[in-house]
């Protein structure tokens, strides 16, 4: 019975010792290995561009109304320009007639444009009309037209200084700016004189502006 006992004890101890060496294997295989990680940095650069943009209205139309008389009465009323740019270098304002044919015309009759110029406005003579812009407004530079305009109802002694309107093609500079604008507005003047041998009727024709960037 005690040999028995001896040689149980004895293979069980040599079964311990074989696990023990397979347990340790196992470990040492299962064992994550740590290492250093290898990197590297790019760059990328982000361009987002504004392009620049302009935009223009008006107030559409200037009506002018003239009861004449024999010796011609003026009338006179103001347009609203506005521009609007994110050019940091500003615009440019310009205007002219929207064709080659500056009178204003009601079926055969017209009323032609005034001989006066930017640098040289003169009072208006009957059958004529004019555009102005204040001397003074900010952005239009050296002139000749008076340093300020209000609305001319049927004044027969106006001595208002005006110039004429430039042809399609041919634009006239009114207005220049430096730096990027919101609703800039410019206010440019019309009139007309005439006298009671000026056929009746509605005259009409349109004028063209162009905002530029500079």
């Amino acid at each position: 019975m005690a040999y028995s006992f001896i040689k149980k004890e004895h293979e069980a101890n040599m079964k311990i010792k074989r696990i023990i060496p397979a347990i340790a294997a196992m470990a040492v295989i299962v064992t994550p290995v740590v290492g250093s990680a290898a990197s590297d940095d790019a760059d990328t650069t982000i361009n987002a561009t504004i392009n620049e943009v302009i935009s223009i209205s008006t107030s559409s139309t200037v009506t002018l109304n003239l009861t004449p008389t024999s010796g011609g009465v003026v009338s006179s009323g103001s347009d609203t320009v506005t521009v609007s740019t994110n050019r940091t270098t500003g615009y440019n304002l310009a205007v002219n007639d929207s064709d080659a044919t500056t009178t204003l015309a009601s079926g055969g009759n017209d009323l032609t444009a005034h001989s006066g110029t930017k640098t040289s406005p003169t009072a208006l003579t009957n059958g004529t009309w004019g555009f102005a812009v204040a001397t003074g407004t900010t952005g239009i530079g050296t002139n000749g037209f008076d340093a300020s305009y209000s609305t001319e109802t049927n004044n027969g002694s106006s001595t208002s200084k005006w110039a004429g309107m430039p042809a399609s093609g041919s634009p006239m500079m009114i207005k220049t700016t430096a730096a990027a604008a919101s609703n800039d507005t410019t206010t440019v003047w019309y009139a007309a004189k005439a006298n009671a041998s000026q056929p009746n009727g509605t005259y009409t024709g349109t004028v063209t502006y162009t905002a530029t960037t500079n």
